[in-house]
């Protein structure tokens, strides 16, 4: 709607006016704005929003707000919001389009993921802010239901370049994570003068003087409080009686005072009153029909008119929300059940099936299967419209209501399964006690462990839930062995992330038991993982190889490609790592990303833009690895989803940016000792290794690489790191630490075979080598790496090479080695090591100048991705779709990039940015 009057400046809020004035001017002139008013109850948030809404001439203003009784209902505020604006969801893209209806029961189809409607509602807003200016005005925003404050947070961190401005009205104090870092209104008490002054406003009669200061002492300068307490304090205490002392807080003195004004109304008031506070969306239509059902009639509603405690026009509003809650909570709870149980009749089942079961609910006072049975359709539809945590509501309140104790066991389970996805822990833990109290089942009691180590897993990837994990498989097996084999894979995914710091036999056990469980007639792709992992754990690493390469070949087989392969692609992504496959690895991950982004999967999405971002840092793409980042930060923005910052870790090591590269290492370093991944310490170790190396600080890296590879059973990351222990022992004097890697690496890359595997050893053997073998060995590995895609590892060959050379006092030869490091290194950005180069050509004779700045040096590491993809042909809209941000927002962008790189055209990105972005 448009607001055409202006608005008063409210009494002692002019800084706030001001800053809400602001606000206003930044969303007309094309700034994407948001702002959390916060305050206490009564302090006057809604007031101000009132405020707001009346300066936004010119401007389109939606509202929604948040109630108590409708937290469980998944997009309820969403839809408020969003609804005036649906008739342009033909204009999004399908994906989006599909989600949203999805979302809000206009249509049925897979259950969407919550960021992939978070881009649609974007989209709707942004599409709706063409037209004019557009002011989102949310009260109440501490009653959200989750899956809103999830989708409304989203949009709100792409606010940029669109004419979009959000304002959340949120109580003290702002709990929820999702809103950390929003800029902040805190509307705080009245001054004594200001708040005397609106106490005298409302007050007729004579007031005494210290009566005055002691209200206003005692309100605190709370505007609400300052203009409704005082209707309870008789003529005499107001000219100078005492009060009785309360020592309940204020809000619940506000509570109380709206209380007794509405327990002194007739008794039909009071229901109808109690009637419209158990409905929270305001249908004035639905009210009528159920006060019928109560026997109410409708000019019951005139005393509570004439009190200014609720108006009932196009749709019920209370004065306050405090007199929606008073009148709720002081409530008989035989009267709560019983408008309950009137609006559940009232409301029409085909339209409207979950908020009358909702109701129904609400309305029972002891098991009722009927209504759990509702209540449990009601949560499937929930987990489909893609509200997770609806539909744990759904299913908690269902085992509360089921009769059969069997039934509830069962339902309580479903319920902890559903609530462990919501990160909910210590709830799903407390509903796995009811699903304990059910008949003996074998199954259920599995499902039931298996949940336990799913959120040992899930809460902390603690050393124990691989145990956890291997135990519950063990269970499965005769059971049901296809859950027993995806368990075992769980363990050893567990095991991996615990490393370090799992039990020594951990992965042997797992091993072990695949090994002696029964095998399928039928291996799924996923099996054939399973069995490369057991047998390198019993057989050894080389035993494992042919069997890892048919289960790479399985996973990048498009032929054979399903949606389930998304749980089990990290997974085999993982394994071409260890199998030192740079191709396989480059398949599977981009597989990874296109079906994670299709799906609009942020949960996903993350880990597996972390492991592409490794393939181009180790490919030299420094530009592109930088993108991936900012899209990784960009989704932990908008999801809350915190991860270690491996990545940023990687990308300032590789860059030999030490002074932010250190600190990150050592400060991650605590974080995941006290998470329990002991993957995430050998990585650290490996990245410290490598950035002492590129600084020729070869002690540090010694020590660094030794401590990274002292698991003889770690293939990964450590796996990584014998080559840089090689150089770090040999560089320091350690021969034999240098032999003994040389080794272990000759039996994995001899068994890999590959050229990435078998170039890392043979330039391995060379630095131990003298004479010709060492010649040999360098030009082996360059010939090698040559056929890869790992260039830093061709890039450092020549740089060993040529410090072979210099030293073998043949300069001219050395020279020619240096060069080509220094210039593969330089184009890449890998500082460090491009000054070891310089360095190593300027004891040559020759004097390298520093590289002058590119072009795409000034861009960001978001412009440079959005620059990227507008030069491979994608529109504004295929960019915004694939990384989350508004076709106006990519737009601004790209403005700034066609600005910083002198160009005027999208044709003209390609060739600009081509070299650059790809090193």
């Amino acid at each position: 709607m448009t607001i055409g009057h202006a608005a008063r400046e409210l009494r002692g809020r002019r800084a706030e006016c001001a800053r809400l004035d602001r606000f206003v001017a930044g969303v007309r002139s094309g700034q994407g704005q948001v702002l959390i008013v916060r305050g206490e109850a009564g302090i006057g948030k809604t007031a101000l929003l009132e405020y707001l809404a009346g300066r936004a001439e010119g401007c389109r203003v939606v509202r929604a707000a948040g109630v108590e009784s409708e937290m469980e209902l998944p997009f309820a505020g969403l839809h408020q919001l969003c609804g005036p604006m649906l008739e342009l969801r033909d204009r999004l893209p399908e994906p989006q389009r599909d989600a949203l209806a999805v979302a809000f029961g206009l249509d049925f189809g897979e259950p969407p993921d919550r960021f992939l409607i978070g881009a649609a509602a974007l989209g709707l807003l942004s599409e709706t802010s063409d037209r004019k200016p557009l002011l989102c005005v949310i009260d109440d925003a501490q009653w959200l239901d989750q899956a809103s404050v999830q989708t409304l947070t989203f949009v709100s961190r792409r606010l940029l370049a669109d004419s979009i401005g959000v304002v959340f009205a949120h109580r003290d104090p702002v709990t929820k994570p999702d809103w950390r870092g929003f800029p902040e209104l805190v509307v705080g008490s009245l001054t004594n003068q200001h708040a005397g002054d609106l106490l005298d406003s409302v007050v007729a009669g004579r007031l005494d003087e210290h009566v005055r200061d002691r209200i206003v002492a005692e309100t605190r300068g709370n505007p609400l409080a300052l203009l409704e307490l005082p209707r309870g304090l008789s003529a005499a205490e107001l000219a100078g009686g005492f009060e009785r002392p309360d020592a309940r807080p204020l809000a619940s003195k506000i509570e109380q005072s709206f209380a007794g004004r509405v327990q002194s109304l007739p008794a039909q008031t009071q229901r109808l009153l109690l009637t419209a506070a158990a409905d929270p969306i305001g249908d004035v239509p639905l009210l009528l029909r159920a006060l019928m059902e109560l026997g109410v009639p409708v000019n019951a509603a005139a005393p509570a008119e004439a009190a200014g405690l609720i108006e009932l026009g196009a749709r019920v509003r209370f004065r306050h929300p405090l007199v929606r809650s008073a009148t709720y909570r002081e409530a008989a709870p035989a009267d709560r059940r019983a408008v309950h149980q009137a609006l559940a009749k009232a409301i029409d089942p085909d339209r409207d099936p979950d908020r009358r079961a909702w109701h129904r609910a609400q309305a029972a006072d002891e098991p009722d299967e009927d209504v759990a049975a509702e209540l449990v359709a009601s949560a499937d539809r929930a987990q489909r419209r893609g509200g997770v945590a609806a539909s744990a509501a759904f299913l908690q309140r269902a085992m509360e209501l089921t009769p059969d104790p069997a039934l509830r066991a069962s339902r309580a389970l479903t319920a902890a399964q559903v609530t462990l996805r919501t990160g909910a822990f210590e709830t799903a833990q407390k509903l796995l006690v009811n699903a304990d109290e059910g008949p003996a089942n074998g199954l259920q009691q599995a499902m039931v462990d298996l949940i336990r180590a799913q959120i040992a897993f899930a809460s902390g990837h603690g050393p124990q839930a691989a145990q956890m994990l291997l135990e519950v498989a063990r269970r499965f097996e005769p059971l049901d062995p296809d859950a027993a084999r995806d368990t075992y894979l769980d363990a050893f995914a567990a095991s991996m992330f615990a490393g370090r710091l799992a039990p020594d036999s951990t992965q042997t056990d797992v091993a072990r038991a695949v090994r002696a469980a029964p095998r399928p007639a039928v291996p799924r792709k996923q099996d054939l993982l399973l069995e490369t992992l057991a047998v390198t754990y019993t057989d050894g690493y080389p035993a494992a190889v042919p069997l890892a390469r048919t289960a790479l070949e399985a996973f990048s087989d498009e032929a054979r490609a399903e949606q389930s392969d998304l749980r089990w692609l990290w997974l085999a992504a993982r394994t071409a790592v260890d199998l030192w496959d740079d191709q396989r690895w480059d398949v599977l991950t981009a597989r990874h990303v296109r079906i994670a982004r299709e799906l609009g999967d942020l949960t996903e999405l993350p880990l597996v833009l972390n492991s592409r971002m490794f393939l181009h840092l180790f490919s030299g793409e420094f530009a592109a690895a930088a993108a991936l980042l900012a899209e990784i930060r960009t989704i932990a923005d908008a999801t809350g989803i915190g991860l270690a910052p491996y990545g940023a870790v990687g990308l300032a090591v590789m860059r030999g940016q030490v002074d932010e590269a250190t600190p990150m290492i050592v400060a991650s370093m605590e974080d995941v000792k006290a998470r329990g991944e002991g993957a995430g310490m050998s990585f650290l170790l490996w990245a410290n290794s490598v950035l002492m190396l590129s600084l020729g600080r070869y002690g540090d890296a010694l020590a660094s690489a030794r401590a990274a590879t002292e698991d003889p059973n770690d293939f990964g990351v450590a796996s990584w790191t014998l080559p840089e222990l090689v150089e770090a022992a040999v560089r320091t004097g350690r021969p034999e630490l240098a032999a003994d890697a040389i080794g272990r690496l000759t039996e994995m890359a001899q068994a890999s075979g590959t050229d990435w595997a078998l170039g890392v050893l043979v330039r391995s053997k060379a630095l131990l080598a003298t004479g010709p073998a060492a010649e040999e060995g360098y030009q082996a590995a360059l010939e090698r790496f040559g056929q890869t895609r790992v260039r830093m590892e061709l890039a450092r060959t020549h740089l060993l090479y040529g410090e072979w050379l210099r030293r073998e006092d043949r300069r001219q030869d050395a020279r020619a080695q240096l060069r080509s490091a220094y210039d593969i290194l330089n184009a890449a950005g890998a500082n460090a090591f491009a000054d070891r180069a310089r360095r190593e050509l300027a004891a040559t004779g020759e004097t390298v100048a520093k590289r002058a700045g590119r072009a795409t040096d000034a861009l960001t590491p978001q412009e440079a991705h959005i620059a990227e993809l507008a030069g491979a042909g994608l529109t504004n809209a295929e960019i915004g779709s694939q990384i989350f941000l508004s076709q106006h927002t990519v737009e601004w962008h790209l403005r700034k990039v066609f600005t910083k790189l002198g160009i005027t055209s999208r044709r003209q990105l390609r060739p600009a940015t081509t070299t650059d972005l790809t090193g």
